[in-house]
């Protein structure tokens, strides 16, 4: 009988204590508020990226304490990276390839490794639109052009060299054999300077994300001559993709999040749970499928390797585009 009560205490006195260490350890992160950087204008990318987040994490009750976000423009994002790099942990930032290529073209002194990347959330698709009024009716044209008259041809980006906009037309360029150091790249503040400048005929073609391009295509503003995804979309299926007019190009271009370099492992683990309830949730979903964006869902450790790998791939593009 008595080993039976000084077992009965033993097992208790464990659960008591494993009860104990949980809770200690979740009372280690205290995060009362987040602030989610847009390092761009409101409509852009990052900034459609981080307020999904925020409406998300809001509506299903994953995070229930206040939640901002802050749009820090300039530098192809470096003004709002480097105002997350001097923050603590309840700061976190929208991140693209522009985190790597930025300093991979000697704009930046930040590299992704200045940061705790704490997932991948979405793809897009990259597309090269011309003016509703152009006389360039498809992708092939449009190369052949190029071709032709690489000098006079201008390509408007935005909002700088180095990202995935840029990058996926330096890929397709290849493809059809042009060198793409001697192709003329207009760089634009954002996504509607762009189309102003198609208007009034500054640039001949632009390059940039569907769910950019897809409001201004529809209201008849601009042709969509060509999408980076393997097939046709459901959603736009009357658009082509590279691959069908004769250029093997596929690229997808993704959106993260990350914060400061210094969190700590408990923050991190916290961040984890917080954004896989998010990516799994319906409000998440809905978002992606109105966008028209690609799930694309790695944590923080997924992350982490995603952007070695990805630093080496983006040294070998930006090489061809210089």
């Amino acid at each position: 009988m008595k080993k039976r009560l000084l077992l009965c205490i033993w097992i208790m006195t464990g659960v008591i204590a494993g009860c104990s260490s949980e809770k200690s350890h979740t009372n280690k992160v205290n995060i009362d508020k987040v602030e989610i950087v847009a390092p761009n204008v409101q409509g852009a990318g990052w900034d459609l990226t981080a307020r999904a987040m925020q409406k998300t994490l809001t509506e299903e009750k994953i995070f229930t304490k206040p939640i901002t976000v802050t749009n820090k423009v300039g530098g192809s994002g470096d003004v709002g990276w480097k105002y997350t790099k001097q923050k603590g942990g309840h700061v976190l930032a929208i991140n693209s390839s522009l985190l790597i290529t930025n300093n991979l073209l000697g704009h930046s002194k930040l590299t992704y490794k200045d940061f705790t990347p704490l997932a991948t959330l979405a793809s897009d698709w990259e597309v090269v639109v011309v003016s509703k009024e152009s006389n360039i009716e498809n992708a092939k044209q449009l190369m052949e052009q190029l071709k032709q008259d690489k000098k006079n041809f201008k390509i408007g980006v935005a909002p700088g060299l180095g990202n995935d906009d840029h990058l996926s037309f330096v890929q397709v360029s290849k493809a059809f054999g042009i060198n793409p150091a001697e192709l003329q790249f207009f760089v634009y503040e954002n996504k509607e300077k762009i189309i102003n400048a198609l208007t009034n005929k500054q640039i001949s073609a632009a390059t940039m994300t569907l769910s950019e391009a897809e409001k201004q295509y529809k209201a008849g503003k601009i042709k969509i001559l060509a999408v980076s995804a393997p097939k046709r979309l459901d959603r736009l299926p009357e658009i082509p993709t590279w691959k069908e007019q004769g250029i093997n190009v596929i690229f997808q271009h993704w959106k993260g999040i990350m914060g400061p370099k210094d969190m700590t492992e408990e923050e991190v683990a916290y961040w984890d749970g917080v954004i896989k309830k998010m990516v799994e949730s319906d409000s998440w979903k809905g978002i992606l499928r109105e966008r028209g964006w690609e799930s694309f869902y790695k944590d923080s450790g997924e992350s982490r390797g995603f952007l070695e790998e990805s630093s080496g791939w983006y040294g070998g593009m930006v090489k061809f585009s210089n």
